[in-house]
């Protein structure tokens, strides 16, 4: 097995190429094994350079609303009041624990990006 290891973006392409080639190989065979290291190679290579950072909290919130057609007074029992929903929006006031329960098991935002830290002036950041 000639396997080199990814040091820039051209290999990169080219051990995607070869994944793409070895998509149909079966598992504990010689095929199915280089794939398996290839994958592991590009996997390492994007986490380094291509890394993708999880969505702002609110924004995940108005894409949730976006996608269901949701209005701010929809967001009221899983936030609060009109006005703490405006306050959450707006970055004035952070999600609460439980504001986080509520709008992950009745949205299905994921819990992860809800509890990450927003970047609006409520957090600091």
């Amino acid at each position: 097995m000639d396997i080199r290891p990814i040091k820039n973006e051209r290999d990169y392409r080219r051990v995607l190429t070869q994944i793409e080639s070895l998509m149909d190989a079966k598992a504990n065979t010689a095929e199915g094994d280089r794939l398996d290291v290839l994958a592991t190679l590009a996997e390492a290579w994007e986490k380094k350079h291509h890394a993708i950072e999880a969505p702002d909290p609110i924004r995940a919130i108005e894409f949730a609303m976006e996608q269901r057609g949701l209005s701010r007074r929809d967001l009221e029992p899983y936030i609060g009041s009109r006005s703490r929903v405006a306050e959450v929006l707006n970055y004035k006031r952070s999600l609460t624990l439980a504001m986080i329960r509520r709008l992950h098991s009745g949205l299905g935002i994921p819990a992860d990006v809800l509890i990450a830290g927003s970047s609006g002036p409520a957090t600091g950041r």
